[in-house]
């Protein structure tokens, strides 16, 4: 990875001030801890109670409308990649 100087700079200040033998060490560490919480945020859905009832009574049908063109579609795409 290429970053600019006073980037690197400010990241061997940190690494050693955590106590890190080595920049690989830190960022390797910052990596393991960070990008399991930001994949996490990208493929989980977070409700209310409220809007989860909503949201299942829609699933269920009852008094909605068929779902529109644009739904459908997604659902389809969704099922493509495995969803």
């Amino acid at each position: 990875m290429r970053v600019d100087a006073d980037t690197k700079q400010l990241a061997e200040r940190a690494s050693a001030a955590a106590g890190y033998a080595s920049l690989t060490d830190f960022v390797t560490h910052l990596i393991r801890e960070n990008a399991p919480e930001i994949l996490k945020q990208q493929t989980t859905i977070e409700l209310s109670n409220q809007h989860f009832d909503q949201f299942m009574a829609a699933c269920m049908g009852g008094d909605t409308a068929a779902p529109g063109p644009r739904i459908l579609e997604a659902a389809k795409r969704l099922d493509q990649e495995g969803f």
